[in-house]
Protein backbone atom coordinates (compact mmCIF):
# COMPACT_ATOMS: atom_id res chain seq x y z
CA UNK A 1 0.00 0.00 0.00
CA UNK A 2 1.28 3.79 -0.55
CA UNK A 3 1.88 5.78 2.14
CA UNK A 4 -1.04 8.53 2.18
CA UNK A 5 -0.84 12.01 2.88
CA UNK A 6 -3.13 14.63 2.85
CA UNK A 7 -2.18 17.80 1.76
CA UNK A 8 -4.04 20.90 3.99
CA UNK A 9 -3.98 23.44 1.85
CA UNK A 10 -7.33 21.76 0.22
CA UNK A 11 -8.62 22.71 3.41
CA UNK A 12 -7.51 26.07 4.33
CA UNK A 13 -11.40 27.50 3.75
CA UNK A 14 -12.33 24.96 6.38
CA UNK A 15 -10.92 26.28 10.35
CA UNK A 16 -10.11 25.48 12.44
CA UNK A 17 -7.03 23.65 11.99
CA UNK A 18 -7.81 21.52 15.16
CA UNK A 19 -11.37 20.11 13.55
CA UNK A 20 -9.83 20.01 10.39
CA UNK A 21 -7.39 17.25 11.65
CA UNK A 22 -9.78 15.37 13.70
CA UNK A 23 -11.52 15.18 10.64
CA UNK A 24 -8.79 13.34 8.63
CA UNK A 25 -7.76 10.71 11.36
CA UNK A 26 -11.42 9.22 11.80
CA UNK A 27 -11.38 9.07 7.41
CA UNK A 28 -8.34 7.26 7.60
CA UNK A 29 -5.50 9.43 7.05
CA UNK A 30 -2.43 9.23 9.37
CA UNK A 31 0.23 11.80 7.27
CA UNK A 32 0.09 15.54 5.99
CA UNK A 33 1.53 17.69 3.83
CA UNK A 34 1.70 21.10 4.96
CA UNK A 35 1.88 24.18 3.37
CA UNK A 36 3.37 27.86 4.02
CA UNK A 37 0.24 29.21 5.30
CA UNK A 38 0.49 27.46 8.44
CA UNK A 39 3.87 28.03 9.69
CA UNK A 40 3.32 31.41 11.70
CA UNK A 41 2.26 29.35 14.78
CA UNK A 42 3.65 26.06 15.00
CA UNK A 43 2.65 25.09 18.61
CA UNK A 44 -1.07 25.24 17.18
CA UNK A 45 0.07 23.28 14.44
CA UNK A 46 1.87 20.91 16.61
CA UNK A 47 -0.86 20.32 18.97
CA UNK A 48 -3.42 19.68 16.28
CA UNK A 49 -1.63 17.00 14.69
CA UNK A 50 -0.32 15.45 17.92
CA UNK A 51 -3.89 15.04 19.42
CA UNK A 52 -5.34 13.70 16.43
CA UNK A 53 -2.46 11.02 15.58
CA UNK A 54 -1.06 12.61 12.56
CA UNK A 55 2.62 13.25 11.00
CA UNK A 56 3.66 16.17 8.74
CA UNK A 57 6.08 13.64 6.48
CA UNK A 58 6.42 16.39 3.91
CA UNK A 59 5.95 20.24 3.38
CA UNK A 60 5.28 23.01 0.77
CA UNK A 61 7.63 25.67 1.88
CA UNK A 62 8.18 29.10 0.12
CA UNK A 63 11.23 30.12 -1.82
CA UNK A 64 11.85 33.55 -0.18
CA UNK A 65 11.48 31.78 3.17
CA UNK A 66 13.87 29.33 2.19
CA UNK A 67 16.63 31.89 0.51
CA UNK A 68 15.90 34.06 3.21
CA UNK A 69 15.31 32.06 6.81
CA UNK A 70 16.86 28.74 6.29
CA UNK A 71 17.33 28.24 9.60
CA UNK A 72 13.34 28.51 9.57
CA UNK A 73 12.86 25.77 7.47
CA UNK A 74 14.94 23.74 9.29
CA UNK A 75 13.28 24.06 12.40
CA UNK A 76 9.94 23.24 10.84
CA UNK A 77 11.89 20.00 9.81
CA UNK A 78 13.24 19.07 12.77
CA UNK A 79 9.98 19.61 15.21
CA UNK A 80 7.95 17.42 13.13
CA UNK A 81 10.29 15.06 11.46
CA UNK A 82 9.22 16.48 8.08
CA UNK A 83 11.13 13.80 5.32
CA UNK A 84 10.75 15.56 2.26
CA UNK A 85 9.89 19.70 1.40
CA UNK A 86 9.08 20.84 -1.80
CA UNK A 87 8.76 24.30 -3.51
CA UNK A 88 5.95 24.60 -5.30
CA UNK A 89 4.89 27.64 -7.16
CA UNK A 90 6.89 30.65 -8.40
CA UNK A 91 4.43 34.17 -9.08
CA UNK A 92 3.77 34.54 -13.08
CA UNK A 93 6.02 37.83 -13.07
CA UNK A 94 8.98 35.46 -11.43
CA UNK A 95 8.25 32.84 -13.70
CA UNK A 96 11.63 33.00 -16.74
CA UNK A 97 11.24 33.13 -20.69
CA UNK A 98 13.45 31.29 -22.24
CA UNK A 99 15.92 28.10 -21.50
CA UNK A 100 18.81 29.68 -20.00
CA UNK A 101 16.34 31.24 -17.35
CA UNK A 102 14.72 27.94 -16.68
CA UNK A 103 17.84 26.54 -16.15
CA UNK A 104 19.11 29.08 -13.73
CA UNK A 105 15.88 29.13 -11.75
CA UNK A 106 17.02 25.30 -11.53
CA UNK A 107 20.28 26.29 -10.44
CA UNK A 108 18.61 28.60 -7.62
CA UNK A 109 16.52 25.90 -6.39
CA UNK A 110 19.59 23.64 -6.18
CA UNK A 111 21.77 26.11 -4.16
CA UNK A 112 18.64 27.20 -1.51
CA UNK A 113 17.78 23.57 -0.89
CA UNK A 114 21.21 22.51 -0.03
CA UNK A 115 20.90 23.27 3.75
CA UNK A 116 17.48 20.97 3.62
CA UNK A 117 19.41 18.19 1.84
CA UNK A 118 22.40 18.79 4.16
CA UNK A 119 20.09 17.89 7.05
CA UNK A 120 19.30 14.43 5.75
CA UNK A 121 15.34 15.69 4.08
CA UNK A 122 14.53 15.38 0.70
CA UNK A 123 14.16 18.13 -1.22
CA UNK A 124 12.78 19.34 -4.97
CA UNK A 125 10.07 21.02 -6.93
CA UNK A 126 6.17 20.80 -7.18
CA UNK A 127 4.86 21.71 -10.40
CA UNK A 128 1.78 23.20 -11.83
CA UNK A 129 1.00 23.37 -15.57
CA UNK A 130 3.28 26.38 -16.63
CA UNK A 131 6.07 24.07 -16.65
CA UNK A 132 4.95 22.02 -19.56
CA UNK A 133 4.70 25.07 -21.98
CA UNK A 134 7.55 24.65 -24.25
CA UNK A 135 9.69 27.56 -24.65
CA UNK A 136 10.57 29.58 -28.28
CA UNK A 137 13.22 26.49 -28.71
CA UNK A 138 10.49 23.79 -28.26
CA UNK A 139 12.24 22.89 -24.78
CA UNK A 140 9.65 22.07 -21.62
CA UNK A 141 10.78 24.15 -18.60
CA UNK A 142 9.94 21.00 -16.18
CA UNK A 143 12.75 19.29 -18.27
CA UNK A 144 15.34 22.43 -17.62
CA UNK A 145 14.63 22.76 -14.13
CA UNK A 146 15.30 19.36 -13.84
CA UNK A 147 18.90 19.59 -14.94
CA UNK A 148 19.71 21.11 -11.63
CA UNK A 149 20.14 18.46 -8.75
CA UNK A 150 16.84 18.34 -7.07
CA UNK A 151 14.39 15.78 -6.57
CA UNK A 152 10.67 16.25 -7.95
CA UNK A 153 7.13 15.83 -6.48
CA UNK A 154 5.19 14.85 -9.69
CA UNK A 155 1.66 16.61 -9.46
CA UNK A 156 -0.41 14.67 -11.52
CA UNK A 157 -3.16 16.42 -11.95
CA UNK A 158 -1.40 19.19 -13.26
CA UNK A 159 0.02 17.38 -15.83
CA UNK A 160 -3.28 16.33 -17.34
CA UNK A 161 -4.07 19.83 -16.89
CA UNK A 162 -1.75 20.80 -19.79
CA UNK A 163 -2.51 17.94 -22.00
CA UNK A 164 -0.18 15.76 -21.34
CA UNK A 165 -0.15 12.16 -20.16
CA UNK A 166 0.73 11.49 -16.72
CA UNK A 167 2.62 7.71 -17.02
CA UNK A 168 4.54 9.28 -19.67
CA UNK A 169 6.17 11.81 -17.00
CA UNK A 170 6.25 9.48 -14.42
CA UNK A 171 8.54 7.01 -16.28
CA UNK A 172 10.10 9.65 -17.27
CA UNK A 173 11.77 10.66 -14.56
CA UNK A 174 11.01 7.48 -12.09
CA UNK A 175 14.19 8.13 -10.31
CA UNK A 176 14.01 11.62 -9.53
CA UNK A 177 10.27 11.55 -7.93
CA UNK A 178 9.99 11.38 -4.15
CA UNK A 179 5.96 12.24 -4.37
CA UNK A 180 2.91 12.35 -6.60
CA UNK A 181 0.05 14.38 -6.02
CA UNK A 182 -3.04 12.59 -6.53
CA UNK A 183 -5.76 15.00 -8.15
CA UNK A 184 -8.53 14.36 -10.34
CA UNK A 185 -10.21 16.14 -13.02
CA UNK A 186 -13.96 16.60 -13.51
CA UNK A 187 -15.72 16.05 -16.72
CA UNK A 188 -15.29 18.96 -19.04
CA UNK A 189 -18.38 21.51 -18.10
CA UNK A 190 -18.64 20.04 -14.52
CA UNK A 191 -17.93 21.22 -11.11
CA UNK A 192 -17.40 24.27 -12.07
CA UNK A 193 -17.39 25.53 -8.23
CA UNK A 194 -14.57 23.51 -7.53
CA UNK A 195 -12.21 24.92 -10.48
CA UNK A 196 -13.34 21.62 -12.48
CA UNK A 197 -11.06 19.47 -9.90
CA UNK A 198 -12.86 16.20 -8.43
CA UNK A 199 -12.40 14.08 -6.10
CA UNK A 200 -9.83 11.35 -6.51
CA UNK A 201 -11.70 8.41 -8.61
CA UNK A 202 -14.19 10.58 -9.21
CA UNK A 203 -12.98 11.97 -12.45
CA UNK A 204 -11.05 11.68 -15.63
CA UNK A 205 -7.56 10.02 -14.80
CA UNK A 206 -7.33 6.64 -15.72
CA UNK A 207 -6.18 5.56 -12.11
CA UNK A 208 -5.16 1.80 -13.30
CA UNK A 209 -2.21 3.08 -15.41
CA UNK A 210 -1.23 5.76 -13.49
CA UNK A 211 -1.22 3.74 -9.84
CA UNK A 212 0.62 1.03 -12.59
CA UNK A 213 3.21 2.88 -13.60
CA UNK A 214 4.12 4.38 -9.74
CA UNK A 215 3.98 1.00 -8.62
CA UNK A 216 6.53 0.05 -11.17
CA UNK A 217 8.51 2.81 -10.52
CA UNK A 218 8.69 2.58 -6.82
CA UNK A 219 6.69 5.54 -5.89
CA UNK A 220 4.77 5.17 -3.22
CA UNK A 221 3.93 8.68 -1.66
CA UNK A 222 1.18 9.77 -2.52
CA UNK A 223 -0.54 13.33 -1.07
CA UNK A 224 -4.39 13.73 -1.79
CA UNK A 225 -4.52 17.08 -3.36
CA UNK A 226 -8.10 19.18 -4.73
CA UNK A 227 -7.37 22.74 -5.02
CA UNK A 228 -10.60 23.88 -4.27
CA UNK A 229 -13.23 21.34 -2.76
CA UNK A 230 -16.43 22.76 -1.43
CA UNK A 231 -16.54 19.84 0.83
CA UNK A 232 -13.21 18.95 2.11
CA UNK A 233 -14.85 15.88 4.23
CA UNK A 234 -16.60 14.84 1.22
CA UNK A 235 -13.53 14.91 -1.19
CA UNK A 236 -10.95 13.76 1.97
CA UNK A 237 -13.25 10.38 2.43
CA UNK A 238 -14.06 9.67 -1.08
CA UNK A 239 -10.41 10.15 -2.04
CA UNK A 240 -8.68 8.03 0.49
CA UNK A 241 -11.42 5.08 -0.34
CA UNK A 242 -10.62 5.09 -4.04
CA UNK A 243 -6.55 5.21 -3.33
CA UNK A 244 -7.01 1.74 -0.84
CA UNK A 245 -8.83 0.74 -4.29
CA UNK A 246 -6.87 1.20 -6.24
Amino acid sequence: MPHIAYQLYCSRNFPPLAETCKMLSEAGYSNVEGFGGLFGDLPTLEAALKDNGLRMTSSHIGLDMLENDPAKILEIASTFGTQKMFVPFVMPDDRPNDDAGWRAFGKRLEAAGKPVKDAGVAFGWHNHDFEFVATESGAMPMDLIAEADIDLELDLGWVARAGLDPVEWINKYAGRIKAVHVKDIAPTGEATDEDGWADVGHGTLDWGSIHAALHHAGIDRYVVEHDNPSDDKRFATRSITSINAF
